[in-house]
Formats: C-alpha cells, sequence, structure tokens
C-alpha cells in the first residue's frame, strides 16, 4: 500500500532499532494546562490521535514507558484504556526511572526514543537515541532535539512520535493497510 507520510531518511536512520519511548505527559500527552473540578480533582484533555498512535506502538513491538512529575486518576485511568503497562508517576528522578524501565525491559539507551516539554525531560533527552519535542517546548528542549514535532503537545505530538517510529521500523504500511481494509 502507498503512504503519504514521509520522514527525513537521516531521522529514519536514527530511529530505526528503538525499542522503547520515553513520555512526559503535561505538554506532551496533554496541552500542559491543569483543569481542577470543584473538588479539587485534576481533569485533564488527551488526543486520540496519541492514543491510537501508542496502541499501533505497541503492536509493532515498542513499549511505552510513561514518566511524569505528576499524578491524577484521570492520567492513570486513560493510559490503562490504552494499555500503557509502564509507569512512573509523582517522579522527581526521570533518568533513574528510565534506567529502572531500561533494566526491566532488557534494553538499553540505544534502544531509546523520548519525548518531553521542559527543562525536568532534558537527562532522559540527552540519554536517549533519538530525543524528540513538542513544537511549543521549551527552547532549552527543542535546541536538543533531534526531532520537534509539526504540532503541539496533546494535540497529536505523540501520534507524529509513533509514525516515526513505525515508517522507521517498517510496521507502518502493514499497519495501514490492516485499518484500510
Amino acid at each position: 500500500m502507498q503512504t503519504t507520510i514521509q520522514f527525513d531518511p537521516a531521522l529514519l536512520l536514527r530511529a530505526q532499532g528503538i525499542q522503547v519511548v520515553f513520555l512526559d505527559v503535561d505538554g506532551v500527552l496533554t496541552d500542559g494546562s491543569l483543569y481542577y473540578g470543584e473538588t479539587g480533582e485534576t481533569l485533564k484533555r488527551f488526543n486520540t490521535l496519541d492514543g491510537h498512535g501508542l496502541k499501533l506502538l505497541q503492536r509493532a513491538g515498542v513499549t511505552p514507558v510513561v514518566i511524569t512529575g505528576r499524578d491524577s486518576k484521570a492520567l492513570r485511568v486513560r493510559l490503562q484504556a490504552l494499555g500503557v503497562e509502564h509507569a512512573h508517576y509523582a517522579c522527581e528522578d526521570k533518568v533513574a526511572a528510565a534506567e529502572s524501565s531500561l533494566a526491566a525491559l532488557g534494553c538499553n539507551w540505544s534502544q531509546a526514543a523520548a519525548m518531553g516539554d521542559d527543562w525536568p525531560d532534558l537527562g532522559l533527552l540527552r540519554r536517549s537515541a533519538l530525543a524528540c519535542a513538542p513544537c511549543n517546548a521549551h527552547l532549552e528542549v527543542r535546541s536538543i532535539a533531534h526531532y520537534v514535532t509539526q504540532v503541539h503537545g496533546g494535540e497529536g505530538a505523540v501520534r507524529e512520535l509513533c509514525d516515526l517510529l513505525l515508517v522507521a521500523s517498517g510496521h507502518y504500511a502493514r499497519l495501514l493497510q490492516d485499518h484500510a481494509q
């Protein structure tokens, strides 16, 4: 099946062999806004494009790992619905959490991609083989990213990363064909 999506060949080479993807939440899986209900509960808005991308990534054998400085019931419900089994909540040391996940998954930093939007994500981005940022990420994050998305966090940025990894791994066309039938 013919596909319309294209990425820079050098970027595709960098993305080959990725087995695990570390994702921040606020500003990456969400738009970064925090909404509070009357009783103080946190409400978050998630994008369905990102969700479907994460499901496709898992079907291709790539493991998403969420590492976030916050915790909320809304996030836990969303990750459960997506089948994301690896997550670190209210995490202050994101690098240590990532290293724990890498060890548990039998992977290393050369097999890891990361997407973050602000300073707490810099350690992950610097160590990962593929560093990504939403286009509205902080300047310091965008400056070290190998790939900056065309859309903002919470608006399909994670899906762009998923698509990149699916193309690089050779799974994109097959998964698209499965959906086109």
